[in-house]
């Protein structure tokens, strides 16, 4: 799967992608990612990317020249690549838009807004909205960061496991996790419950299920 990030802060992805599952990912040819510096579609000597916005207001706004360019350029690496722009008022990011990002054999294209927005004209090349939840953000990365972790998890080989995305929160609807325990038994006098030490696996199946928080 490829999933390339339009962003003006490149830098900020570098230790995300290379520590943890998102490294392990890219070890195993299961994921590419890319990162897209927007500033290299600047405009004139200065690398222009942003300007006024018309009718007065506050802020800057990142022009549309250098957005359409960047997407263009990421469209050509990926002419099927679904393309999500992160903005505080789009669709609340969940699990459910993560395991339909990981299942598609389409790879990504995410675009961080920065400044006061967007010139809203680059809407017309965007399939969906996406937002970290409602508040605001100084820009689009950290979302994007999330929906890179939460999406490269469910690509099938990366966790391991066969069933450990199954099992997790939110797996199936609202439903959560049971708690988890491991050595030793008794810390500071809190113990592991007896049924998870007890070997008997339908009460340990039955006791998961009525713990689920």
């Amino acid at each position: 799967m490829k999933i390339q990030v339009i962003t003006l802060f490149p830098e900020m992805f570098e230790g995300v992608l290379n520590t943890s599952m998102l490294w392990k990912a890219q070890e195993k040819d299961l994921v590419e990612y890319k990162l897209i510096n927007l500033r290299d579609f600047g405009i004139g000597p200065r690398r222009q990317v942003d300007d006024t916005p018309y009718g007065g207001g506050d802020g800057m706004v990142l022009r549309p020249e250098p957005l359409f360019e960047a997407v263009e350029q990421a469209k050509k690496q990926d002419p099927d690549a679904r393309v999500l722009l992160m903005t505080p008022r789009g669709e609340v990011f969940s699990q459910e838009l993560a395991r339909e990002f990981a299942a598609t054999e389409a790879g990504l294209i995410l675009i961080c807004g920065h400044y006061e927005g967007y010139d809203e004209r680059i809407t017309s090349l965007v399939d969906k909205e996406i937002s970290a939840g409602r508040y605001i953000l100084t820009g689009g990365e950290l979302p994007a960061m999330l929906v890179l972790d939460a999406v490269t998890r469910l690509i099938p080989g990366v966790l391991g496991g066969e069933t450990s995305a199954e099992k997790e929160s939110f797996s199936r609807a609202s439903e959560k996790e049971h708690p988890h325990y491991t050595r030793p038994e008794e810390y500071r006098g809190l113990r592991v419950p007896d049924v998870l030490l007890s070997g008997h696996h339908a009460e340990i199946e039955k006791w998961r299920r009525e713990n689920q928080k």
